[in-house]
């Protein structure tokens, strides 16, 4: 299939909209659908998907948006334009359409209805075939199967690539928006998020008879002869009378049983099984969970002998899945991480990340930077402790960012060292709090300090000696010290003032967030499993709360007239 691009973004002259009432047509302007089919619908850039399609002339995709104001002036009889109409609405329905996939999966997460529901509300309802740009469509252009192809290929894309183009289109689009709301970068603020995985957190007992029931039931159906003691592995009800109903060994033991009956699987698989998962999930499981003695034979692990325990397998069901513990809490998935873009009464998540939930909120920091330009006007981030490294500060600063971090972590060095100083490059002291200054120096690169040798007389006479603690040596006063605790002085120093408290109290705001993500779009609750796969959706969930946000600011910017208009 070839792609053509959209280049018209007007609803037809002939359609169902004409058929309503004076009344009827108010309350469809006033309604959510009209923001969305004026601003929503043509901020899509669907050039980004062009990818996706061939590049040999083929059947090309239609947008949805094809029949537009420009193609009526080719006819002079109504009866003619209306004719044209059905016949290309006939032909829209049998195409992959880019803007729909796209525009119904925006709406499905902003309205919250089920993919049945959509289906339903797009067949009866004007206002979602008006946000659509749909309502001259003699049937609409709607398949239980659209999404699902299209989603296929984007995945396929990003596998082979490393390209997210669900990322790059909605962030796009938050671009049009932020334009829309008249919203500049000059203040932002990050947060990170856990994602539950849509799995259940396995006992290694579980784990162990899972996998290599999936690997046994794979051989059954290719024709396999299992062993007589290990046919019950294929059986349906096996699960529950093996886990739950012997009693005659205890879970450990069981475990032992499970792992020496997988052996025996993989060696009657002889390399038949190697394209399965199931065959590579069980090999993985046992690598992780499992180590041979010096006679030969395998052992479970003991927990001190587990290379990582966060990255193990913890469900075949999502092998990506991880496992972590934050605040208190422990936590099996996944994690966002969040760039909201701040005005007057106005906001706009701009930004979004997802990995596994291992990945640190420093790292987060140093991708988001890495794919930042270098701003003119001056732009505020402001972030919590963990996103703060003295690396991060700089590499801000050379996007004109002034990153503020409103918590401190690790160690906390004495006040005194924010008044000592360092060269740009952060290998030499140049002077103390007492302005005094080093006669030789040696940057120990693998501390990352300097080495710095004062004047014995120079410590020994300093008021801050007891602060400052030299090593005082025969003839001189040895002090270690790196930049970064400089810089660690200076940011304490900055957390005591007025400033700080504001920028703090502005952090906070980005909190609401992972909250009303979770309590209005369900994130710890999608429907599938795997990185991509829940990061796809997670990303329309972020643009319908963008949708929504802009929602209301439309809604704002209309009591405001109506308010000035009363006045």
């Amino acid at each position: 299939m070839a792609f053509v691009s959209n280049n018209s973004q007007q609803l037809s002259l002939i359609d169902s909209t004409f058929n309503l009432t004076e009344r009827e047509r108010k309350f469809l302007e006033k309604s959510w659908a009209k923001t969305f089919a004026d601003k929503i619908f043509p901020s899509i850039n669907e050039e980004i998907f062009s990818v996706l399609y061939s590049s040999n002339a083929s059947r090309p995709n239609t947008p949805v948006n094809v029949i537009s104001f420009e193609r009526t002036v080719c006819f002079e009889n109504p009866i003619e334009i209306f004719d044209y109409v059905q016949a290309k609405s006939k032909e829209l329905i049998r195409k992959n359409d880019i803007l729909c996939v796209i525009l119904n999966k925006a709406l499905k997460e902003a309205l919250g209805d089920s993919d049945d529901e959509l289906v339903e509300s797009l067949m009866f309802d004007i206002r979602y075939q008006y946000a659509l740009h749909t309502t001259s469509f003699e049937e609409q252009p709607l398949s239980d199967r659209t999404l699902s192809r299209f989603r296929a290929r984007c995945l396929a894309y990003e596998t082979e690539t490393g390209i997210d183009l669900i990322h790059m289109c909605i962030i796009s689009l938050a671009k049009e928006i932020a334009e829309f709301m008249k919203l500049t970068p000059s203040m932002q603020r990050m947060d990170s998020m856990m994602i539950a995985a849509n799995i259940r957190n396995l006992s290694l007992l579980e784990l162990f008879y899972t996998c290599t029931s999936n690997l046994a039931k794979v051989m059954v159906s290719r024709g396999v002869a299992l062993p007589d003691n290990n046919k019950h592995y294929a059986e349906k009800d096996d699960y529950n009378a093996f886990i739950y109903h012997q009693r005659e060994l205890d879970a450990n033991e069981r475990t032992i049983v499970v792992m020496h009956d997988a052996e025996k699987l993989l060696q009657l698989c002889e390399g038949d099984f190697d394209d399965t998962s199931e065959y590579q999930l069980l090999i993985r499981l046992l690598k992780e969970q499992t180590i041979f003695n010096d006679d030969g034979t395998r052992r479970l692990r003991e927990k001190k002998e587990k290379e990582d325990p966060s990255k193990v397998l913890l469900n075949p069901s999502d092998p990506e899945a991880t496992f972590r513990r934050k605040a208190g809490g422990k936590h099996l998935g996944y994690v966002a991480n969040l760039v909201e873009t701040v005005g007057e009464n106005k906001s706009l998540i701009t930004d979004y990340a997802y990995e596994q939930n291992i990945y640190g909120d420093s790292q987060f920091m140093k991708d988001h930077l890495s794919k930042e330009p270098i701003y003119e006007q001056d732009v505020l981030m402001v972030a919590d402790g963990a996103y703060g490294s003295e690396l991060n500060v700089a590499e801000a600063a050379k996007h004109g960012i002034r990153l503020i971090t409103t918590n401190f972590t690790g160690v906390k060095p004495a006040d005194i060292f924010a008044e000592f100083i360092f060269s740009k490059d952060g290998h030499e002291l140049l002077e103390c709090i007492h302005h005094k200054s080093p006669y030789t120096f040696r940057y120990d690169e693998h501390n990352d300090r300097c080495d710095a040798l004062f004047k014995k007389s120079d410590c020994t006479e300093c008021p801050y000696l007891k602060e400052c603690k030299p090593r005082l040596r025969q003839n001189n006063a040895l002090k270690e010290l790196s930049w970064k605790a400089v810089n660690r002085a200076k940011q304490l120093r900055f957390m005591k003032t007025e400033e700080f408290k504001q920028h703090a109290h502005f952090r906070n705001g980005v909190e609401a967030l992972p909250s009303l993500l979770r309590r209005k779009y369900h994130v710890d609750k999608i429907p599938t499993r795997g990185k991509k796969q829940t990061r796809f959706h997670f990303g329309f969930k972020i643009a319908a709360l963008n949708f929504k946000k802009l929602l209301d600011y439309e809604n704002s910017l209309v009591h405001y007239a109506a308010q000035k208009e009363i006045a």
